[in-house]
C-alpha cells in the first residue's frame, strides 16, 4: 500500500533538509528566515480566494501547507515537536473549544458560540500561566495593521465600550478628518501621521459597525483602482507620464466609464 499523500510531503520535507543530501537553500533556513514566507502564503490564498480562482487556491493551500510542514521539520530536529504533535494539538483544541458540538453544552446561536469560544480560549490561557491582564488579551501584534485594529475594537465591544449604533461613529470620521485638517494646516509631520492613524482607525470602526471587512473592502477598491489604471494605460496612445493633469483627468473618466 502507498503512502499517503501527507506521509509522501513529510518525507519531502525532511530529505530537503537532510544536512548531507538535501538542498543547500532549505537546509539554510530556520524559523525566523521562513515566518515571512509563512505569511504570503497566507495572502496568496486569500487572493486566490477574493478571485474565485479555486484551481489556484488548491495549489496556494498545499504551499500554506508547506510552511506547516517546514516549521514542523526544524522543531522536530530541533527536539521540540513533530508534525503528529502538532495535528494532535489542533484536534485537541477543536474538540475543547466546541463542546455543544462534542460535549454536553449548548449553543443557541452564532453569538453564544463566540462568548463560548472566548470564555474557553481564556481559561486556556490561564492553565499556561498566561494571566489574564486586559480585555484587549489575545490579539497578534504581528497582524495587518486594519485586521488587527478590527480585532483590537472588537474586543473592547465585548466589554461595552463601543458606539450603540453606526451614526455616531459616522460623525467621528467627521471630527478625525477636521483634526487631520488642522495637523495639515500646522504643518507638523509627526501630528499630520497621528491624526492620518486617527482617521484610518475610526474608519476600520465604521467599517466594524456596517458588518464590512476593511481589509477585504480595501482590498476591492486597490482591485478596481489597478483595472482602471490598466485600461487607461491601454487606451491612451502616449505614456501617462507624458500627459498634463487636465488630460490624465480625462483619460481617468474615460476609463471609469469602460470598467
Amino acid at each position: 500500500m502507498s503512502d499517503s499523500p501527507i506521509t509522501q510531503l513529510l518525507a519531502i520535507m525532511a530529505r530537503l533538509r537532510d544536512p548531507e543530501t538535501g538542498c543547500p537553500w532549505d537546509i539554510k533556513q530556520d524559523f525566523d528566515s521562513i515566518a515571512p514566507y509563512t505569511i504570503e502564503e497566507a495572502f496568496e490564498v486569500a487572493e486566490a480566494i477574493a478571485q474565485r480562482d479555486y484551481p489556484e487556491l488548491k495549489e496556494e493551500l498545499g504551499d500554506l501547507l508547506l510552511q506547516v510542514v517546514f516549521h514542523s521539520q526544524i522543531a522536530r530536529e530541533q527536539g521540540l515537536f513533530d508534525f503528529n504533535e502538532v495535528v494532535q494539538v489542533l484536534c485537541d483544541k477543536m474538540v475543547r473549544r466546541h463542546p455543544h458540538v462534542f460535549g454536553e453544552s449548548d449553543a443557541a446561536d452564532e453569538q453564544a458560540v463566540k462568548v463560548n469560544w472566548e470564555q474557553i480560549k481564556q481559561q486556556e490561557r490561564a492553565r499556561k500561566g498566561k494571566a489574564h491582564q486586559s480585555a484587549l488579551d489575545g490579539v497578534p501584534a504581528g497582524l495587518p495593521a486594519l485586521q488587527r485594529a478590527s480585532k483590537v475594537q472588537k474586543k473592547a465591544a465585548r466589554v461595552g465600550f463601543d458606539w450603540p449604533e453606526t451614526g455616531p461613529v459616522r460623525e467621528q470620521v467627521n471630527l478625525e478628518l477636521a483634526e487631520l485638517d488642522e495637523a495639515l494646516r500646522r504643518g507638523h509631520q509627526a501630528d499630520i501621521e497621528d491624526e492620518l492613524g486617527d482617521v484610518i482607525f475610526t474608519l476600520v470602526n465604521l467599517s466594524r459597525h456596517l458588518k464590512i471587512d476593511p481589509e477585504q473592502a480595501l482590498r476591492k477598491a486597490t482591485a478596481k483602482f489597478e483595472t482602471r489604471f490598466r485600461q487607461m494605460e491601454q487606451d491612451q496612445p502616449s505614456p501617462l507620464d507624458t500627459l498634463d493633469p487636465a488630460a490624465l483627468e480625462a483619460a481617468w473618466q474615460q476609463a471609469k466609464r469602460r470598467t
